[in-house]
């Protein structure tokens, strides 16, 4: 089992401290402790991640400041780009890390997002898959043909050239079947969390990635599967649930509330589900939260100590688990999560 780290912040938009410190900081360390690799998200237009409008902007400057760890896009929501822009980007981006980077492809769910490509949302999934095919061309250094203002057809090819051969790829899911088969399909790497899975439900998918990776010549056990999960480990279990609490519930509330925006804009949630925009009372809101939190404290967060969140590291090994993401930014003050890297190092080591 590997781990990484994963950011994916909520942070006010009055806020004016630093807020790329924590980034920086968990990167240098992730770097130095023999961690897998640094995730950072695509979100626009919210406080919910709002600070990662650009993965592979923020790749490239902790490509200046790091010199092993991989660094991936976590993820990358390709339908509101210009594949050809991608493939731009992030050819610097492998340029400054001298081959350190690689992408999680996302369809997106957030139709306020797609004001970039409107007309792409309701076939994102289709356009995503698309995308990917023609950015490994691009990266392998084919030529395209673009037609320019006067409608004269132009060939190009992207600069500068990138240093990895083959850019890795992975595909996320937010639990959907089909989407675990397709990414198989196409040999990508899988990146999932437990937001609208369980252990079963998440190893049955597993099953299924792994199988459409064989029936489609792939070396199944070639395919990585790398989880999102919430993370902070300390000594003492009930004073790291003390310290989480209440940050983790705020975490929450941002993300049920960019799904209310979302819904009300006439989109689907995460996961692709579409349902009814619907006012929730504020006492509806704390019971689901406090619900929430119970959930991911006892079941699917790494929450706790080394040794209390041992058994969950375990069960997910057992069912095909390669990878933990470990997120760590989801409200704790920068101090506090930099001071207990040395924990979640600590368990990282029992897995070595």
């Amino acid at each position: 089992m590997k781990f990484g780290i994963m950011f994916f912040s909520s942070q006010p938009y009055g806020d004016t401290s630093n807020k790329y410190h924590l980034v920086i900081e968990a990167a240098k360390f992730a770097d130095t402790h023999d961690f897998c690799c640094i995730w950072t998200p695509e979100r626009h237009f919210d406080a919910f991640g709002g600070i990662f409008p650009n993965p592979s902007v923020i790749s490239s400057a902790l490509a200046m400041i790091t010199q092993k760890i991989q660094m991936r896009a976590g993820s990358l929501v390709s339908p509101l780009h210009d594949v050809v822009r991608i493939a731009e980007e992030w050819s610097v981006a492998d340029n400054l890390s001298n081959g350190r980077v690689a992408i999680s492809f996302g369809s997106g769910w957030n139709v306020n997002d797609f004001i970039f490509y409107p007309d792409h949302y309701d076939n994102r999934r289709a356009v995503m898959f698309q995308q990917i095919d023609t950015l490994q061309d691009l990266w392998e250094g084919k030529s395209f043909l673009r037609k320019n203002t006067f409608g004269k057809e132009i060939e190009l090819s992207i600069y500068p050239r990138p240093i990895q051969k083959h850019l890795p790829i992975w595909v996320t899911s937010s639990g959907n079947t089909a989407t675990f088969t397709q990414a198989g399909s196409i040999g990508a790497n899988l990146l999932t969390h437990m937001i609208g899975q369980d252990i079963k439900t998440l190893a049955k998918n597993i099953r299924f990635y792994r199988a459409s990776l064989r029936e489609n010549g792939f070396e199944a056990e070639k395919g990585i599967v790398s989880l999102m999960i919430h993370t902070f480990v300390g000594d003492d279990p009930q004073a790291v649930k003390d310290k989480v609490k209440a940050p983790f519930k705020e975490y929450l509330r941002s993300a049920v509330l960019l799904e209310n925006r979302a819904a009300a804009g006439g989109g689907a949630i995460s996961g692709g589900h579409q349902v009814p925009y619907e006012e929730m009372s504020d006492v509806m809101m704390e019971e689901l939260l406090e619900i929430t939190f119970q959930k991911y404290y006892t079941s699917a967060a790494l929450l706790g100590t080394v040794e209390t969140c041992q058994p969950l590291v375990q069960q997910l090994q057992a069912i095909g688990v390669d990878e933990v993401a470990c997120l760590i930014d989801f409200g704790l003050p920068d101090e506090d999560v930099l001071k207990h890297l040395t924990y979640l190092n600590e368990l990282r080591l029992r897995y070595v």
